[in-house]
Protein backbone atom coordinates (compact mmCIF):
# COMPACT_ATOMS: atom_id res chain seq x y z
CA UNK A 1 0.00 0.00 0.00
CA UNK A 2 1.13 3.57 -0.67
CA UNK A 3 2.04 6.14 1.95
CA UNK A 4 -0.89 7.64 3.86
CA UNK A 5 -1.85 11.11 2.62
CA UNK A 6 -0.31 14.07 4.46
CA UNK A 7 -2.54 16.89 3.19
CA UNK A 8 -6.11 17.92 3.79
CA UNK A 9 -8.26 18.44 0.68
CA UNK A 10 -11.61 19.89 -0.30
CA UNK A 11 -13.16 19.67 -3.73
CA UNK A 12 -16.04 20.95 -5.86
CA UNK A 13 -17.56 18.91 -8.69
CA UNK A 14 -20.01 20.21 -11.29
CA UNK A 15 -21.92 17.63 -13.31
CA UNK A 16 -25.06 17.65 -15.38
CA UNK A 17 -27.90 15.43 -16.56
CA UNK A 18 -29.85 15.66 -19.78
CA UNK A 19 -33.16 13.82 -20.26
CA UNK A 20 -32.54 11.42 -17.40
CA UNK A 21 -33.31 10.63 -13.79
CA UNK A 22 -30.06 11.06 -11.82
CA UNK A 23 -31.43 9.86 -8.47
CA UNK A 24 -35.01 8.66 -8.09
CA UNK A 25 -36.89 8.93 -4.80
CA UNK A 26 -38.58 5.61 -3.90
CA UNK A 27 -40.97 7.47 -1.58
CA UNK A 28 -42.20 9.57 -4.53
CA UNK A 29 -42.73 6.92 -7.21
CA UNK A 30 -39.05 7.15 -8.24
CA UNK A 31 -39.44 10.76 -9.37
CA UNK A 32 -36.19 12.77 -9.42
CA UNK A 33 -35.38 14.02 -5.93
CA UNK A 34 -36.28 17.66 -5.36
CA UNK A 35 -36.24 20.33 -2.66
CA UNK A 36 -39.94 20.92 -2.04
CA UNK A 37 -39.42 24.58 -1.13
CA UNK A 38 -37.12 25.69 -3.95
CA UNK A 39 -37.64 23.01 -6.65
CA UNK A 40 -33.88 22.55 -6.89
CA UNK A 41 -32.80 19.00 -7.70
CA UNK A 42 -31.09 16.85 -5.07
CA UNK A 43 -28.79 13.84 -5.41
CA UNK A 44 -27.77 12.00 -2.25
CA UNK A 45 -24.20 11.32 -1.20
CA UNK A 46 -25.05 7.61 -1.14
CA UNK A 47 -25.93 7.71 -4.84
CA UNK A 48 -22.59 9.31 -5.77
CA UNK A 49 -20.61 6.95 -3.54
CA UNK A 50 -22.27 4.03 -5.33
CA UNK A 51 -20.97 5.30 -8.67
CA UNK A 52 -17.47 5.72 -7.24
CA UNK A 53 -17.59 2.19 -5.83
CA UNK A 54 -18.78 0.82 -9.17
CA UNK A 55 -15.93 2.49 -11.06
CA UNK A 56 -13.29 1.16 -8.65
CA UNK A 57 -14.75 -2.32 -8.91
CA UNK A 58 -14.71 -2.05 -12.71
CA UNK A 59 -11.05 -1.03 -13.00
CA UNK A 60 -9.64 -3.05 -10.09
CA UNK A 61 -11.79 -6.18 -10.48
CA UNK A 62 -11.56 -7.21 -6.81
CA UNK A 63 -7.76 -7.09 -6.80
CA UNK A 64 -5.97 -7.24 -3.46
CA UNK A 65 -6.59 -4.15 -1.37
CA UNK A 66 -9.34 -2.83 -3.67
CA UNK A 67 -12.34 -5.00 -2.94
CA UNK A 68 -15.70 -3.31 -2.40
CA UNK A 69 -17.48 -3.85 0.93
CA UNK A 70 -20.94 -2.49 0.07
CA UNK A 71 -22.14 -4.26 -3.06
CA UNK A 72 -25.18 -6.07 -4.39
CA UNK A 73 -25.67 -9.72 -3.51
CA UNK A 74 -23.26 -9.80 -0.56
CA UNK A 75 -24.17 -10.21 3.13
CA UNK A 76 -21.98 -7.81 5.11
CA UNK A 77 -21.79 -10.05 8.17
CA UNK A 78 -20.13 -12.75 6.09
CA UNK A 79 -17.30 -10.32 5.35
CA UNK A 80 -16.85 -9.69 9.09
CA UNK A 81 -16.64 -13.42 9.75
CA UNK A 82 -14.05 -13.83 7.00
CA UNK A 83 -11.95 -11.04 8.56
CA UNK A 84 -11.91 -12.87 11.93
CA UNK A 85 -10.88 -16.11 10.26
CA UNK A 86 -8.14 -14.36 8.27
CA UNK A 87 -6.50 -12.95 11.43
CA UNK A 88 -7.19 -16.10 13.51
CA UNK A 89 -9.34 -14.23 16.02
CA UNK A 90 -11.97 -15.71 18.31
CA UNK A 91 -15.57 -14.73 17.70
CA UNK A 92 -16.55 -11.55 19.53
CA UNK A 93 -19.97 -9.92 19.36
CA UNK A 94 -19.65 -7.16 21.95
CA UNK A 95 -16.03 -6.00 21.67
CA UNK A 96 -14.50 -5.25 18.23
CA UNK A 97 -11.33 -7.03 17.24
CA UNK A 98 -8.66 -4.51 16.21
CA UNK A 99 -6.84 -6.93 13.89
CA UNK A 100 -10.09 -7.74 12.08
CA UNK A 101 -10.87 -4.03 11.80
CA UNK A 102 -7.44 -3.36 10.28
CA UNK A 103 -7.92 -6.30 7.91
CA UNK A 104 -11.14 -4.76 6.61
CA UNK A 105 -9.47 -1.38 6.08
CA UNK A 106 -6.54 -2.92 4.24
CA UNK A 107 -8.66 -5.06 1.92
CA UNK A 108 -11.68 -2.87 1.11
CA UNK A 109 -11.22 0.41 -0.75
CA UNK A 110 -14.59 1.85 0.23
CA UNK A 111 -13.96 1.23 3.94
CA UNK A 112 -10.58 3.01 3.76
CA UNK A 113 -12.28 5.83 1.88
CA UNK A 114 -15.81 6.31 3.23
CA UNK A 115 -15.68 4.32 6.47
CA UNK A 116 -18.19 1.70 7.60
CA UNK A 117 -20.22 0.43 10.56
CA UNK A 118 -19.10 -3.19 11.05
CA UNK A 119 -20.61 -3.92 14.46
CA UNK A 120 -23.48 -6.15 13.28
CA UNK A 121 -23.61 -9.91 13.69
CA UNK A 122 -21.44 -12.20 15.79
CA UNK A 123 -18.11 -10.90 14.44
CA UNK A 124 -17.65 -7.32 15.56
CA UNK A 125 -15.13 -5.45 13.39
CA UNK A 126 -15.84 -2.06 14.92
CA UNK A 127 -16.76 1.25 13.36
CA UNK A 128 -14.53 3.19 10.98
CA UNK A 129 -14.91 6.89 10.25
CA UNK A 130 -13.82 7.47 6.67
CA UNK A 131 -11.58 10.37 5.57
CA UNK A 132 -13.70 11.14 2.47
CA UNK A 133 -17.12 12.70 2.93
CA UNK A 134 -19.58 14.16 0.41
CA UNK A 135 -22.46 16.59 0.75
CA UNK A 136 -25.73 16.15 -1.11
CA UNK A 137 -25.48 17.44 -4.68
CA UNK A 138 -27.88 20.27 -5.52
CA UNK A 139 -28.88 21.71 -8.88
CA UNK A 140 -27.88 25.30 -9.63
CA UNK A 141 -31.36 26.12 -10.95
CA UNK A 142 -34.83 24.72 -10.24
CA UNK A 143 -35.52 21.53 -12.20
CA UNK A 144 -38.65 20.18 -13.83
CA UNK A 145 -39.78 16.67 -12.90
CA UNK A 146 -41.14 15.41 -16.21
CA UNK A 147 -43.26 12.26 -16.32
CA UNK A 148 -43.46 10.63 -19.76
CA UNK A 149 -45.78 7.85 -20.86
CA UNK A 150 -44.05 5.04 -22.72
CA UNK A 151 -45.35 1.92 -24.52
CA UNK A 152 -43.94 -1.53 -25.20
CA UNK A 153 -45.03 -3.66 -28.17
CA UNK A 154 -44.94 -6.85 -26.15
CA UNK A 155 -47.25 -7.79 -23.30
CA UNK A 156 -46.21 -9.72 -20.21
CA UNK A 157 -48.64 -12.65 -20.00
CA UNK A 158 -50.73 -14.83 -22.33
CA UNK A 159 -53.85 -13.62 -20.53
CA UNK A 160 -52.97 -9.98 -21.28
CA UNK A 161 -52.27 -10.85 -24.94
CA UNK A 162 -55.94 -11.69 -25.46
CA UNK A 163 -56.95 -8.19 -24.36
CA UNK A 164 -54.21 -5.84 -25.59
CA UNK A 165 -51.14 -5.62 -27.80
CA UNK A 166 -49.04 -3.11 -25.88
CA UNK A 167 -47.94 -2.38 -22.30
CA UNK A 168 -48.03 1.15 -20.87
CA UNK A 169 -45.44 2.56 -18.52
CA UNK A 170 -43.99 5.73 -17.03
CA UNK A 171 -40.57 7.29 -17.27
CA UNK A 172 -39.36 10.16 -15.09
CA UNK A 173 -36.71 12.58 -16.35
CA UNK A 174 -35.07 15.92 -15.74
CA UNK A 175 -34.88 17.74 -19.11
CA UNK A 176 -31.67 19.40 -17.94
CA UNK A 177 -29.97 20.05 -14.63
CA UNK A 178 -26.50 21.23 -13.62
CA UNK A 179 -25.57 19.94 -10.16
CA UNK A 180 -22.87 20.90 -7.69
CA UNK A 181 -21.42 18.68 -4.97
CA UNK A 182 -18.72 19.49 -2.42
CA UNK A 183 -16.46 17.05 -0.64
CA UNK A 184 -13.86 16.79 2.11
CA UNK A 185 -10.76 14.64 2.61
CA UNK A 186 -9.22 14.48 6.09
CA UNK A 187 -5.56 13.50 6.39
CA UNK A 188 -6.02 12.82 10.11
CA UNK A 189 -8.82 10.33 9.53
CA UNK A 190 -6.78 8.82 6.70
CA UNK A 191 -4.20 7.77 9.30
CA UNK A 192 -6.84 5.63 11.00
CA UNK A 193 -7.92 3.78 7.84
CA UNK A 194 -4.66 3.78 5.84
CA UNK A 195 -6.07 5.88 2.99
CA UNK A 196 -2.96 6.50 0.86
CA UNK A 197 -1.76 8.54 -2.09
CA UNK A 198 -2.68 5.75 -4.52
CA UNK A 199 -6.19 5.68 -3.03
CA UNK A 200 -6.45 9.44 -3.46
CA UNK A 201 -5.48 9.27 -7.12
CA UNK A 202 -7.95 6.43 -7.69
CA UNK A 203 -10.69 8.41 -5.94
CA UNK A 204 -10.10 11.43 -8.18
CA UNK A 205 -10.06 9.17 -11.24
CA UNK A 206 -13.32 7.56 -10.12
CA UNK A 207 -15.02 10.94 -9.64
CA UNK A 208 -13.96 12.06 -13.11
CA UNK A 209 -15.29 8.84 -14.65
CA UNK A 210 -18.21 8.02 -12.37
CA UNK A 211 -20.76 8.50 -15.17
CA UNK A 212 -18.67 7.15 -18.05
CA UNK A 213 -19.33 3.51 -17.13
CA UNK A 214 -22.81 4.08 -15.69
CA UNK A 215 -24.80 5.02 -18.80
CA UNK A 216 -28.38 3.80 -19.06
CA UNK A 217 -31.64 4.87 -20.67
CA UNK A 218 -33.00 5.78 -17.23
CA UNK A 219 -30.15 8.16 -16.35
CA UNK A 220 -29.94 9.89 -19.72
CA UNK A 221 -26.75 11.76 -20.53
CA UNK A 222 -24.65 12.58 -17.47
CA UNK A 223 -21.16 14.08 -17.44
CA UNK A 224 -18.67 15.65 -15.05
CA UNK A 225 -18.05 19.22 -16.24
CA UNK A 226 -15.69 20.74 -13.67
CA UNK A 227 -13.56 19.27 -10.91
CA UNK A 228 -11.75 21.76 -8.66
CA UNK A 229 -9.50 20.55 -5.83
CA UNK A 230 -8.10 22.58 -2.90
CA UNK A 231 -4.93 21.05 -1.46
CA UNK A 232 -3.81 22.26 1.98
CA UNK A 233 -0.17 22.35 2.95
CA UNK A 234 -0.84 20.71 6.32
CA UNK A 235 -2.78 17.74 7.69
CA UNK A 236 -5.22 19.89 9.66
CA UNK A 237 -5.72 22.45 6.91
CA UNK A 238 -4.84 26.08 6.32
CA UNK A 239 -8.23 27.66 5.58
CA UNK A 240 -11.95 27.07 6.35
CA UNK A 241 -13.60 24.84 3.79
CA UNK A 242 -16.58 27.16 3.24
CA UNK A 243 -14.24 29.99 2.27
CA UNK A 244 -12.62 27.80 -0.35
CA UNK A 245 -15.97 26.67 -1.75
CA UNK A 246 -16.97 30.33 -2.12
CA UNK A 247 -14.17 30.79 -4.65
CA UNK A 248 -16.15 28.72 -7.16
CA UNK A 249 -19.20 30.64 -8.42
CA UNK A 250 -21.73 29.30 -10.93
CA UNK A 251 -24.42 31.54 -12.40
CA UNK A 252 -26.95 31.22 -15.17
CA UNK A 253 -26.16 33.59 -18.02
CA UNK A 254 -28.37 36.67 -18.08
CA UNK A 255 -29.68 36.08 -21.60
CA UNK A 256 -30.77 32.50 -20.79
CA UNK A 257 -34.39 32.03 -19.70
CA UNK A 258 -34.39 28.26 -19.25
CA UNK A 259 -30.99 26.53 -19.07
CA UNK A 260 -30.69 23.48 -21.29
CA UNK A 261 -26.92 22.97 -21.49
CA UNK A 262 -23.70 23.53 -19.55
CA UNK A 263 -22.95 26.47 -21.85
CA UNK A 264 -25.97 28.28 -20.43
CA UNK A 265 -23.98 28.79 -17.20
CA UNK A 266 -20.91 30.83 -16.39
CA UNK A 267 -18.34 29.31 -14.01
CA UNK A 268 -16.01 31.73 -12.24
CA UNK A 269 -13.03 30.53 -10.18
CA UNK A 270 -11.51 33.28 -8.04
CA UNK A 271 -7.91 32.10 -7.95
CA UNK A 272 -6.68 35.37 -6.45
CA UNK A 273 -8.68 34.67 -3.28
CA UNK A 274 -6.87 31.38 -2.62
CA UNK A 275 -5.33 31.59 0.88
CA UNK A 276 -1.65 31.07 1.48
CA UNK A 277 -0.57 27.45 1.91
CA UNK A 278 -3.57 26.25 -0.12
CA UNK A 279 -3.18 25.14 -3.74
CA UNK A 280 -6.10 25.37 -6.16
CA UNK A 281 -6.02 22.60 -8.76
CA UNK A 282 -8.41 22.37 -11.68
CA UNK A 283 -8.30 18.76 -12.83
CA UNK A 284 -7.16 18.62 -16.45
CA UNK A 285 -9.57 15.82 -17.35
CA UNK A 286 -12.48 18.23 -16.89
CA UNK A 287 -10.97 21.33 -18.49
CA UNK A 288 -13.36 22.75 -21.11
Amino acid sequence: MSEVIKNRYEFVVLFDVENGNPNGDPDAGNMPRIDAQTSHGIITDVCLKRKIRNYVETVKDDSQGYRIYVKEGIALNSRHENAYKSVNAEKSKEKPNIDAKNFMCQNFFDIRTFGAVMTTGDYNCGQVRGPVQLNFARSLSPIVQSELTITRQAVTTEKDLAKKTTEMGRKHIVPYGLYRVEGYISAKLAQQTGFGEDDLNLLFEAIENMFEHDHSAARGKMAVRKFIVFKHESELGNAPSHKLFEQVKVQKKEDVAVPRSFNDYEVTINREATPQKVELIEREYCLV
